[in-house]
C-alpha cells in the first residue's frame, strides 16, 4: 500500500467561506487539472485553473450577498459541470466558462442556507424550512422541528423516487416523500454536513455519509421504508466537528478513500482496506476551520492532491507530488520560468510594501484632521459554543480571520476553565468579586498569527448566567466585540430519544393560562439544544440524558380548552416533567415558578416523589465518586513515594499498587489536572440531592448538611444511602 506523504501548496485567498462552498469541476479530460470554483461571504464567485504552477482566473461573478453554498449540477447520471451558487433567497447558475444562465430569485422570507441538486430538481432550505423546485417551480416543502444544517438527495438514476434527505440539528436525519416526512433516523450527534457514499451512493444509490458537530463520522442506508446504520467512527480523541466530506483515492489502491474536514482544522484520511469501517491513514493539522475538502488533479497532471478551503478565506492543496528537492552539495540553478516567477513575486511584494505606506500615511493624516469621523473596522466572527458529552464540559470555540490579540472571559455565574492541549495562548486570571455578581474574569493572550481560539468550560447545573467574550484583534485602530453566551439552569443536559420509563420517576406537573409558546420558551431557557421556533403540534415532547451523571429528563407540555361555570373558554396548559434525579426536578420547578412569576402567570404545581430514586441516583454516581476519591488518594501520595524512592534508591521493598501509582505518576498528575473541581462537584450534586429530598417534603435539613460532608470523607455506599433514609438524624457510627 502507498505510504501518504502530502505536502501544503497555497492557491489563494479569498473572503470569509462557508461550510461546502467549495467545488472542483469535472476534468475536461480524464487525468488533466482540473478547475477550482469558491464563493466567499464578499459575494465573490471565482473559477480558478492552475497554469505554471499559479492560479489563473477563468471567471468571476459578483452576487448581491454572501455566497453560503456551491453545488455542481448537470444531467442525471451525467457529468456535473453546470455551478450553481446560493445569495441570500437568490440562486445564481452558471457554466464552466462563466456564463450566467440561472438567475433564481426564490423570494423565501429567510435566506438560503444550504442547498442541493439532482438534475432538474432543485432543494433548498433556510433555518427550518426546506423547498424544493422541478424547473424553478415549486413542488414541495417541508417545517423541519428543528433547525436544518444539511440536504442532499438519494440520485435518481439509482432510485426513481425523489428522496431529500434532511440535517436536522435534534441528532436526526428526516427522510421525506414530497412534503411528508417518510421517517427519522437517529444519529450520534447533531449531523452537521452529509455527502453521498463514494461520491454516488454506493451500489443501490441509497448509502449516505454523515459528520457530526460533536466530532463524529458514520455511514446510514436509507432504505425505503426503514434504515439501517452501516458503521460509525467515534470521535474518542475530541476532535472538531465535522465540516467537509469527500469519497477520492488518494491512496491510489484503487478503493475511494474517505477525507474528513474538521473545525478545528484537522484534514483527515482514511481507507477502507479490505473492511466495510474505514481505517485512519494520514492526518494534516491547518490553523484554522476546513469547510470544504475534495480530492482531484489540481497544480500538475498525475498528482493527486486533497483541495481545502478554510473560513479565514485559504485555498490550498495537499499534494502528492514532492515539492522540495531535498539538501543536495550542488547549487541550484533556477531556470528561466523560476526566474521570471521570482521576479513577479518581488515585483508584487514592492507593490503591496508601497501600498501598505501610502495607506498608513493617508491614515495618519485623516486621524489629525478636525473633520475625521472614527470608524471602527468590522470583522466576523466564527464562533460555537458546545456541550460535549464524553466530559460534560462546553467546547467555546472562537475563529477570526485577522490574528487574534487577546480574548476576555467574563461570567456572572461559577464556572470552571479546562485545560486544552492545542490551545498556545497565555490565560491570567483577575480578582473579582462574586458578590458584585461577578465570579470569573480571565485573560487570554494569544501568539502571533493565531486566528482561532479553543476553550473549555464546566458550568454548575442550576446556577444559570452569561458567560462574555471580549475580542479583540490585531488591527488599527484597537477595537473589540463582545459575544454572549447562555449557560443554562440545567446546563449539563443534551438531548436524546432514547427513554427509559422502568427508572425510578419523580414527577412535577404544571398547569396554567399558558400558550405553547410561552411554556416553550420558559423550557428553552433551562435547558440547552432546544429549537428556537415553537415545534408544530398539540403536545410537544423532549427528552434528556445528563452527560455528568447519566440521569434522564422528560418535557411533555401540551395546550386545551377548559370551559369555566360561566361558559366562557379559557385556554389552559399543561407541562409534565418526569426525571430519576429529584435535583433537576427542583432546579426546573424553581426556574419555572420565577419566570411565570414575571409573566404574571398564576402556575397550579403538584409533584410525585419517587423515594427509590435516591438509591437509584446515589448508585449512579457511586461510579464516578469512587474513581475520582482514588485518584485524589494517588495523586496525594505521589510526592510521599518519589521522596521514599530517592532516599532508598530503590523500589522493590514497594508494594505493586504503590510501584504502579510511581509507574503512571505522569498520567494521574495529569488527568487530576485535565478535571479541577470534579470530585468537589460530585460532592456539590450529593449535598444538592439531600437538601432537594427533603424540600419536596417541607424540611429544611442545610443543618445536617456538615454531618453529610463528614459520612463522604470515609466515603461508603450503603452508608450514605442509609444516612439519606434517615435524613441525617439517627447517623450511623
Amino acid at each position: 500500500m502507498m505510504e501518504l506523504n502530502l505536502t501544503r501548496v497555497d492557491y489563494l485567498q479569498v473572503g470569509v467561506t462557508s461550510s461546502k462552498s467549495m467545488r472542483l469541476l469535472p476534468p475536461q479530460i480524464p487525468g488533466k487539472p482540473q478547475r477550482i470554483v469558491v464563493g466567499d461571504h464578499n459575494g465573490e464567485l471565482q473559477c480558478l485553473g492552475m497554469k505554471k504552477g499559479e492560479a489563473v482566473p477563468v471567471f468571476n461573478a459578483t452576487l448581491k450577498k454572501k455566497i453560503t453554498r456551491v453545488e455542481l449540477g448537470g444531467p442525471v447520471g451525467g457529468t456535473r459541470e453546470r455551478i450553481f451558487a446560493t445569495s441570500g433567497s437568490e440562486i445564481k447558475g452558471y457554466t464552466k466558462k462563466g456564463k450566467n444562465f440561472l438567475s433564481f430569485d426564490t423570494s423565501l422570507a429567510e435566506p438560503i442556507q444550504t442547498m442541493y441538486v439532482e438534475g432538474a430538481e432543485l432543494f433548498t432550505c433556510g433555518n427550518y424550512v426546506y423547498n424544493h423546485y422541478h424547473d424553478c417551480k415549486d413542488a414541495n416543502h417541508f417545517l423541519s422541528a428543528d433547525s436544518i444544517c444539511d440536504v442532499i438527495c438519494i440520485p435518481t438514476n439509482k432510485v426513481p423516487d425523489v428522496t431529500p434527505v434532511l440535517a436536522c440539528q435534534d441528532r436526526v436525519l428526516r427522510v421525506l416523500q414530497d412534503s411528508d416526512l417518510l421517517y427519522e433516523v437517529e444519529v450520534p450527534g447533531p449531523p452537521s454536513v452529509m455527502q453521498l457514499y463514494g461520491n454516488d451512493g454506493g451500489e443501490e444509490g441509497d448509502e449516505i455519509l454523515y459528520g457530526t458537530s460533536d466530532g463524529r463520522v458514520g455511514l446510514v442506508q436509507i432504505g425505503r421504508m426503514a434504515p439501517s446504520h452501516r458503521w460509525e467512527l467515534p470521535n474518542e480523541k475530541r476532535n472538531g466537528g465535522v465540516l467537509a466530506l469527500d469519497s477520492y483515492d488518494i491512496t491510489a489502491d484503487g478503493v475511494l478513500d474517505l477525507i474528513v474536514g474538521r473545525d478545528d482544522g484537522l484534514v483527515e484520511i482514511y481507507s477502507y482496506d479490505e473492511s466495510d469501517e474505514p481505517i485512519f491513514r494520514f492526518k494534516q493539522q491547518l490553523s484554522e476551520s476546513v469547510t470544504s475538502v475534495q480530492g482531484g488533479v489540481i497544480a500538475t497532471q498525475g498528482f493527486d492532491e486533497i483541495v481545502c478551503s478554510t473560513y479565514a478565506g485559504w485555498v490550498l492543496g495537499l499534494t502528492s507530488e514532492q515539492m522540495s528537492k531535498g539538501l543536495s552539495s550542488t547549487p541550484i540553478i533556477p531556470d528561466t520560468a523560476a526566474k521570471a516567477k521570482i521576479n513577479s513575486l518581488k515585483g508584487e511584494l514592492e507593490e503591496l510594501q508601497q501600498k501598505v505606506v501610502t495607506e498608513r500615511e493617508k491614515y495618519q493624516q485623516t486621524a489629525t484632521s478636525k473633520t475625521a469621523i472614527s470608524a471602527v473596522p468590522h470583522f466576523d466572527i466564527n464562533d460555537k459554543f458546545v456541550l460535549n458529552r464524553e466530559d460534560a464540559s462546553y467546547t467555546l470555540s472562537l475563529e477570526l480571520q485577522l490574528p487574534i490579540d487577546n480574548v476576555l472571559l467574563q461570567s456572572d455565574v461559577p464556572i470552571d476553565l479546562l485545560d486544552v492541549e492545542k490551545n498556545s495562548a497565555v490565560v491570567s486570571y483577575s480578582a473579582c468579586n462574586p458578590e458584585e455578581g461577578n465570579f470569573l474574569l480571565a485573560t487570554y493572550r494569544c501568539q502571533a498569527n493565531t486566528t482561532r481560539l479553543e476553550l473549555k468550560i464546566r458550568s454548575i447545573e442550576g446556577q444559570y448566567g452569561t458567560l462574555q467574550a471580549y475580542i479583540t484583534p490585531r488591527v488599527q485602530p484597537k477595537t473589540c466585540r463582545v459575544k454572549q453566551y447562555q449557560i443554562k439552569p440545567l446546563s449539563l443536559h443534551q438531548r436524546t430519544h432514547v427513554f427509559d420509563d422502568a427508572r425510578p420517576l419523580n414527577t412535577i406537573k404544571l398547569s396554567g393560562p399558558f400558550s405553547l409558546a410561552e411554556v416553550h420558551s420558559w423550557v428553552c431557557f433551562c435547558l440547552p439544544e432546544l429549537p428556537e421556533r415553537t415545534p408544530p403540534g398539540d403536545c410537544i415532547t423532549f427528552h434528556f440524558v445528563s452527560t455528568f451523571l447519566d440521569t434522564q429528563l422528560e418535557c411533555v407540555y401540551r395546550t386545551g380548552f377548559d370551559s369555566g361555570s360561566n361558559a366562557k373558554v379559557t385556554k389552559k396548559g399543561e407541562a409534565i416533567f418526569r426525571s430519576d434525579n429529584i435535583s433537576t426536578i427542583s432546579i426546573l420547578k424553581d426556574v419555572l415558578t420565577k419566570e411565570a412569576t414575571k409573566k404574571k402567570i398564576s402556575l397550579n404545581i403538584t409533584y410525585e416523589i419517587n423515594d427509590d430514586s435516591i438509591p437509584y441516583t446515589l448508585n449512579l454516581i457511586h461510579p464516578k465518586l469512587e474513581y475520582q476519591l482514588l485518584l485524589a488518594k494517588k495523586v496525594q501520595l505521589i510526592d510521599a513515594l518519589k521522596e521514599l524512592q530517592v532516599h532508598e534508591n530503590d523500589t522493590t521493598f514497594m508494594s505493586p499498587e504503590y510501584r504502579q501509582i510511581l509507574e503512571d505518576a505522569e498520567e494521574l498528575q495529569a488527568e487530576f489536572k485535565r478535571q479541577p473541581c470534579h470530585l468537589e462537584r460530585l460532592y456539590g450534586m450529593i449535598t444538592d440531592l439531600y437538601i432537594d429530598k427533603f424540600k419536596f417534603k417541607g424540611q429544611n435539613v442545610k443543618g445536617r448538611v456538615p454531618a453529610l460532608l463528614e459520612v463522604l470523607d470515609n466515603y461508603d455506599l450503603q452508608t450514605l444511602v442509609q444516612f439519606f433514609e434517615s435524613g441525617g438524624e439517627n447517623r450511623p457510627s
